[in-house]
């Protein structure tokens, strides 16, 4: 009984955490794939400082990101897709900070910190605790 507790109740974490990053990189990788340069560089700076293209490719990675971590799942049609959408971001999240730090945008780098272990959580959780089978 205890395990089947918990089991629910690690199911449940995972779906708020999912939620939560599928809305938030749906919302940066439109934010980046969409929104001029020139808006972005407002509260981005490091936007100006990277070719277009690159913003617009980290962009739509974050926006098929955040699809990834709810569509398969929310659908049960190739679930296992999210756990591989989770690794996806959990690189995207290493990558950003690596690049911050070489910027010395140190602050920065806090907010990745928790990005890659939220993403990695989700790709380990779906992967090994508490999967979500495919219907049918």
């Amino acid at each position: 009984m205890t395990n089947q507790k918990n089991n629910k109740a690690m199911n449940i974490a995972l779906w708020v955490v999912q939620v939560l990053l599928g809305l938030i990189f749906l919302m940066a990788g439109a934010t980046k794939s969409f929104q001029s340069i020139e808006v972005m560089a407002e509260s981005l700076p490091w936007v100006t400082s990277v070719p277009a293209g690159l913003v617009r490719f980290i962009g739509i990675s974050e926006l098929l990101g955040g699809i990834g971590l709810l569509l398969p799942s929310i659908l049960r049609i190739k679930p296992h897709l999210t756990v591989w959408a989770a690794i996806g971001l959990t690189i995207v999240m290493v990558l950003a900070a690596l690049f911050h730090a070489s910027r010395g945008e140190f602050p920065a780098i806090g907010a990745n910190v928790v990005f890659i272990a939220l993403t990695a959580f989700v790709a380990w959780g779906r992967s090994k605790k508490a999967p979500i089978f495919p219907k049918g």
